[in-house]
């Protein structure tokens, strides 16, 4: 066992060698994504005048180009932003169900099947990512809008080449893409998928681009591709309309904000389940002095935001929902609820959590009617935390032919049925039930912390439900354990939600760690990653900005 850990060891600390530009420090302003390309067209785009949020716009843009397997303008997200006079704008751009969709559509011989609500037409919602970033672009961005899409637009036309982890992607759902003309076209050559340093070139994609950028968002939800994605699916049994496109709207939210230990806690509201769970868990967690658990035993320390974890996601599995159609209690984050939580947790054993709690029927007013995170801040004051997705890797594995579109399947994030779990394991409720243009149920959690009025820390991950528990445990590292933000990201991640009944952690963690947990009655389930995260801090003295790319991938932090 030990021989096995010191391995697992050796080839973590080889990636981390070989993650040189997974951390930078800077004046001025600071970028981090998964990407380099992505990366280094937002640090252009800082360069030719630009704010954060024309960084983080150019930066999303470029990833649905380079790493358009986690995200793309086929899909959704959610924009939060900080502006220089503390404004905190939050922006929807998570994706709709088409008018026409039902839940009956995702089943087969009286059954739900998960199959169609994960690949194919049905299996994708109104796309939102380009309604969202231009309402970002407008709200705060400084320069012209076609700016930001230029270095995408190079990159799709002249191409990239295909990096290890997204050759395997490729390889791993062949008999999916099999089955889409355009989807074989663009990623099968020779029978096979295109392989590790091949070069792959976007034309179609380059061309959709280079309209959005000429004419805005109207060329997409109104315009030729508009035409393009309803025809397909009107000619392969999906059910979204010219109509869904053309009525699709971003919406404004009113950010999720809590405290946490002399901190303010900003988070993004429902449909998004982010900013309220991770103010549930640091509410929970803000009971135990974890500081004193960590340096006396880090197993006291792991158990104790385990059972928090376990003990949100119940809720989650229950309450939460798209907040135009289902009412969500403000009580999950009060401090009151969390204390209640908090004395269910037992320090020697591991709990079972039979159901959801009962948060204070407390309510708030009705609003105005696989992924990747973004973190830019700049030295004028603007701070952006973006997560952006398609869902699964490729999503619904649909290309549109003549678009370039990789199209989402956000429709399996929904709740087919009772007990029927998604593409993560997760379960949901009448709250999270397919209704048409309700938007589904998130785990992405674009976060920025402040501490005496002024943000000090930006942080957000992707890996579905485990991008909440990475951002509680970044949180965490930080405040409470006074790590670097270096180390609070590379750190080995644990992750538990409830159902199925089992803790998460990652192989990297210590085997004493691991069989301790065990002893203490817990389920371990080892695995190679809990969630891709990036962070960028301030320090409040100097000023000076640190930004971390997860080590876990060929990310880059750079800054200027």
């Amino acid at each position: 066992m030990k021989a096995l850990f010191l391995l697992l060891f050796l080839v973590f600390q080889t990636a981390l060698a070989q993650s040189q530009d997974n951390l930078a420090m800077a004046d001025r302003a600071i970028v981090a994504t998964v990407h380099p390309l992505a990366t280094n067209a937002a640090i252009k785009s800082l360069s030719e005048g630009g704010n954060a949020v024309d960084a983080a716009l150019t930066a999303a843009i470029t990833l649905g180009v380079v790493d358009g397997y986690n995200s793309g303008i086929g899909g959704g997200c959610f924009i939060l932003i900080r502006t220089p006079d503390g404004e905190l704008i939050a922006i929807d751009g998570r994706e709709t169900a088409p008018k026409r969709a039902t839940a009956e559509m995702f089943y087969r011989d009286g059954k739900p099947d998960t199959a169609l609500s994960q690949s194919g037409a049905l299996a994708s919602g109104t796309p939102g990512a380009v309604a969202a970033y231009h309402m970002a672009w407008k709200k705060a961005g400084s320069l012209p809008w076609g700016n930001h899409f230029g270095e995408a637009i190079k990159i799709a036309e002249n191409g990239f080449e295909i990096s290890d982890r997204y050759a395997r992607l490729l390889a791993s759902r062949k008999e999916l893409f099999e089955q889409f003309a355009a989807s074989k076209e663009l990623f099968i050559r020779k029978g096979k998928t295109l392989a590790a340093g091949e070069w792959l070139v976007q034309g179609d994609l380059a061309s959709t681009l280079k309209g959005i950028a000429q004419n805005g968002p109207d060329y997409f939800y109104r315009g030729e591709v508009a035409a393009l994605i309803a025809d397909w699916m009107d000619a392969n049994g999906g059910v979204m309309t010219r109509r869904d496109l053309a009525t699709y709207r971003a919406k404004l939210r009113s950010p999720v904000v809590s405290t946490y230990r002399e901190h303010t806690i900003v988070g993004f509201p429902p449909p998004s389940s982010g900013g309220t769970h991770v103010g549930q868990i640091l509410n929970m967690l803000e009971q135990f002095p974890l500081s004193e658990y960590y340096r006396d035993s880090r197993t006291k320390y792991t158990h104790v935001v385990a059972e928090a974890m376990k003990l949100a996601f119940a809720d989650r599995a229950y309450w939460l929902g798209d907040a135009d159609f289902t009412r969500v209690p403000q009580g999950l984050i009060a401090k009151s609820y969390a204390r209640d939580l908090s004395s269910r947790i037992d320090l020697d054993t591991a709990s079972t959590v039979k159901s959801h709690g009962l948060p204070p029927r407390k309510f708030p007013a009705r609003p105005e009617r696989h992924t990747t995170h973004i973190a830019v801040a700049d030295a004028a004051g603007y701070w952006v935390a973006m997560t952006a997705t398609i869902n699964t890797s490729f999503g619904s594995k649909v290309i549109i032919p003549g678009t370039g579109i990789i199209m989402n399947n956000e429709m399996d994030d929904f709740a087919l049925a009772p007990g029927v779990a998604n593409a993560f394991g997760l379960l949901g409720s009448e709250a999270n039930k397919v209704e048409a243009l309700k938007r589904p149920l998130s785990s992405m959690s674009p976060t920025i912390v402040l501490k005496d009025e002024q943000p000090i820390l930006t942080v957000g991950a992707a890996g579905g439900p485990k991008i909440i528990t990475s951002v509680v445990l970044g949180i965490s590292r930080v405040v409470d354990l006074e790590m670097s933000p270096r180390e609070a990201i590379q750190e080995p991640r644990f992750h538990h939600q409830w159902s199925p009944d089992r803790l998460y952690m990652e192989r990297t963690n210590e085997p004493e760690l691991l069989n301790q947990m065990k002893q203490l009655g817990h389920t371990v389930y080892p695995t190679s990653s809990a969630g891709v995260s990036q962070m960028i801090y301030r320090d409040p003295e100097s000023g000076r900005f640190t930004g971390v790319s997860d080590p876990r991938t060929a990310g880059k932090a750079a800054g200027r």
